[in-house]
């Protein structure tokens, strides 16, 4: 009895030591892994001061400001998709593209949500959804329109951002709150990457010589087809004229803020490393020489 006894302790002993031994190597793993992380959050933080350093003293970028260089702005973005570097002994690949190819979701307003509602009726998507979308635009909608929310969002998300959509990520949680309370799974068919960007400005005007065929669907109320007819001129456009729009056509356009030359570039900076990679993205305004819209990704 006396040696199951101690049998029973010593085993007790060492239960407890492999308990906390594990613990300890979690604990160990974690510090390892939130140095890991500030390590990389230091080095990127380094590559970005000189990506932006290059960005305001390259003298390619400084010859865009004049208001007509929309020609070599399209040159200059075509040469700059995939750029390979070395900074501060990391491997960098630099992404230059124009930060105006999509279209603002917080653009929807009254006066052009028929047509957001059309392009999503085409994926047999309710009305629902842009009243939802609209309930998470309360800074730019109407004064007092969404005081009481339309949907239960925000009873089963009550932490949920609700003055503007502010990422995909925002928005995939609006996703999965429309595909759970109406049992629709048809968002998972619509190409919200190259449809919409996210900026707290709705007044943000899109560049009809970068947006993507999705973009030109929406905003016209056209087919497809029509759509890619007008996305293969990419580049080419300095006026209404050269777009040959129908009387429908410019007036669905004209519910939108448009231009034909936006100085902002997207950056894309992706730091790769031996076993992980970071990204970087932010919106470079070429006249102001300044970057907004940051974003670290690990």
């Amino acid at each position: 009895m006396r040696k199951a006894i101690a049998l029973l302790i010593t085993l007790m002993f060492v239960m407890i030591i492999s308990v906390a031994i594990g613990y300890g190597l979690s604990e160990m793993k974690k510090a390892s892994k939130i140095a890991q992380n500030e390590s990389i959050l230091y080095k990127s933080s380094m590559v970005l001061e000189d990506i932006l350093s290059i960005l305001e003293n390259s003298t390619d970028i400084n010859s865009l400001l004049d208001d007509n260089a929309s020609a070599d702005l399209y040159s200059f973005f075509e040469m700059t998709q995939y750029l390979p570097l070395d900074i501060a002994n990391e491997k960098v690949v630099l992404s230059l593209k124009s930060a105006r190819s999509k279209l603002n979701i917080n653009m929807i307003n009254q006066k052009n949500e028929l047509l957001f509602r059309n392009y999503f009726d085409r994926y047999m998507i309710g009305n629902n959804y842009v009243d939802i979308l609209k309930e998470c635009m309360r800074k730019n909608q109407a004064k007092d329109q969404y005081n009481n929310s339309f949907s239960s969002l925000f009873d089963k998300k009550p932490a949920l951002f609700r003055n503007y959509i502010a990422s995909k990520e925002h928005l995939e949680q609006i996703n999965e709150f429309y595909t759970q309370e109406y049992g629709e799974t048809n968002l998972k068919m619509v190409p919200f990457d190259t449809l919409f960007s996210f900026s707290e400005d709705p007044n943000e005007a899109v560049d009809l010589n970068y947006i993507s065929s999705d973009v030109w669907e929406l905003i016209l109320d056209t087919s497809k087809e029509r759509a890619q007819e007008l996305y293969a001129g990419e580049g080419t456009y300095t006026s209404l004229g050269d777009l040959h729009l129908t009387q429908k056509e410019k007036k669905n356009l004209a519910k939108f803020k448009t231009t034909f030359f936006a100085p902002f570039i997207f950056v894309e900076i992706e730091i790769m490393r031996e076993g992980s990679r970071s990204k970087l993205t932010f919106v470079y305004d070429i006249k102001k020489k300044r970057g907004y819209n940051f974003v670290f990704e690990v």
